[in-house]
């Protein structure tokens, strides 16, 4: 699945020409400073893109940065997977797990001054659900309309159906602005631990929001630029120009070891480039043949030459890191000997061709291809990689052709389900249509137990890794490159690595 909005991505992969002194200011108003009062962040993202509007799709890791800055948000991820409470105090079910109580902090108050009300967060709700089409459906689990304000410190959320995770569910891009605003040209006001006080979306400047109900940020100011090649973003580091470089490739990371004014910030398991198969399309529709496919995939021999290492061998599991992803699942080995028999069972016994669409939007996509190809022929699986141009690979290739290398980021299970995995999904990349899936999905969001939840979760993520046309060979760590100054980055995966308040420069 792309994480990013189409257009966004296909800016994204076209590159972006950055010289090195690009990196320490310019004419867009943005100060240029390396003091220890600021924080310069280049993370990724394309300038041509970068936007002002919460909560629609946002494509560049960039804008969800200064989002998560200058924003409050419901809850968000905690570094093991669990839910931390930040402008929500408690969010409650009743009997039928599908009325939710959400009570507020009551002393959030916006950079204008104006406290946080509940109106602010329904507007806000209202607002990420009417624009599904733009973020992948993000709230499409609620009812909005019937949704209420009960007072100003408290909402009541509906639910379509019952739903157990809605504390999880409201982790993701719930940014409250005022009730009524209509105008994104500019920021409008939030209740973040930072507000923005000069510079453009592509390179903004942000102070330290002394309003803010949380504890006071260690940092005066952060600077936050889009930069979409992750070499430049990489030699901002190594030339002083920047602190922290959000996900740089693994060969940058490999350089910077052993210098002692570099370090190297790992994010385990929450990159994966899964070779995508069709179920609905001749031969993925046939299982022998997907089983052969994985059965012939050399998952080591990938993690080393494409992630260098820095991560763990996979296990065709879409989301090793969730909570509910299952422990006690063997790990599938290499067997070209069972692939050729199951080809053979298949009707391919002379072979098969096939053609596997990639390119270079992410570091060592092109890589992984070439490579998986190499592979699958000891299995006699011929196959042709097509090169895609970046620009067009995530609106012309994406959930389209039959076979092709994917993207996922270290989202929740529950997510990946929402945008891929159901039936009525907006990006069933593998048109997994499963009725009795979705029935046992539904089953266990209506499941008020956690433990036993996560159980039923685990069940329908090992039917995925079984029988669906995700081939996971690996998971490999989010590589951030930063200063020897810097301190307390975030490790954790997906949104929960996007808050940054509370990085530091020492000495």
């Amino acid at each position: 699945m792309n994480p990013l909005s189409k257009t966004a991505a296909a800016a994204l992969a076209a590159g972006l020409a950055l010289t090195l002194s690009g990196c320490g200011g310019g004419d867009d108003g943005a100060a240029a400073s390396s003091g220890g009062d600021t924080l310069r962040y280049v993370a990724v993202g394309a300038p041509a893109t970068a936007i002002n509007d919460p909560h629609g799709g946002i494509g560049n890791q960039s804008d969800l940065i200064r989002f998560a800055l200058l924003y409050d948000v419901l809850t968000k991820p905690k570094p093991d997977g669990t839910t931390e409470y930040r402008l929500a105090t408690s969010i409650t079910p009743d009997a039928t797990l599908t009325r939710w109580t959400v009570r507020l902090r009551e002393n959030a108050a916006f950079t204008d001054g104006r406290p946080v009300r509940a109106v602010d967060v329904l507007f806000s709700l209202r607002r990420v659900h009417r624009k599904a089409a733009e973020n992948f459906g993000r709230l499409r689990m609620f009812d909005m309309a019937r949704s209420r304000v009960v007072d100003d410190h408290t909402l009541q959320l509906v639910t379509t159906k019952p739903y157990a995770e809605v504390p999880r569910a409201l982790e993701s891009v719930t940014f409250v602005v005022p009730e009524g605003t209509t105008s994104f040209d500019k920021p409008p006001a939030g209740s973040g631990p930072y507000r923005m006080t000069g510079g453009t979306p592509q390179h903004a400047v942000l102070e330290r929001n002394d309003r803010w109900w949380g504890p006071r940020p260690p940092t005066r100011r952060i600077e936050v630029r889009a930069v979409a090649d992750p070499q430049a973003r990489a030699q901002a580091i190594v030339s002083g120009q920047a602190d922290v470089a959000g996900s740089v490739g693994p060969a940058s990371a490999r350089q910077a070891q052993g210098n002692p004014n570099l370090k190297v910030v790992r994010r385990s398991g929450v990159v994966m480039y899964p070779f995508v198969m069709r179920l609905d399309r001749a031969p993925f529709d046939d299982p022998k043949v997907r089983e052969a496919i994985k059965l012939a995939t050399d998952r080591r021999e990938l993690l080393d030459k494409v992630f260098l290492g820095y991560g763990e061998v996979g296990n065709d599991l879409l989301t090793p890191a969730d909570p509910s992803s299952p422990r006690d699942v063997p790990q599938r080995p290499r067997d070209v000997a069972r692939a050729k028999e199951l080809l053979r069972q298949a009707g391919h016994g002379d072979g098969l061709t096939l053609t596997l669409s990639t390119t270079t939007s992410y570091p060592g996509m092109d890589t992984a291809a070439n490579l998986f190809a190499q592979q699958l022929r000891e299995a006699g699986i011929t196959v042709r990689v097509k090169m895609e141009p970046p620009d067009t690979y995530w609106t012309g290739v994406f959930a389209k052709s039959d076979f092709y290398t994917g993207y996922f980021g270290g989202i929740p299970f529950l997510d990946v389900a929402r945008v891929s995995l159901l039936g009525d999904a907006p990006t069933n990349e593998t048109a997994w249509k499963r009725p009795a899936w979705d029935a046992a999905f539904d089953k266990a969001l209506a499941t008020r137990d956690e433990q036993k939840r996560r159980a039923e979760f685990g069940t329908l993520q090992r039917q995925l890794r079984d029988d669906g046309g995700y081939v996971v060979w690996a998971a490999g760590d989010g590589l951030d490159l930063t200063s020897a100054r810097v301190a307390g980055l975030p490790t954790g995966a997906g949104f929960e690595s996007n808050f940054v308040e509370r990085v530091r420069l020492t000495r």
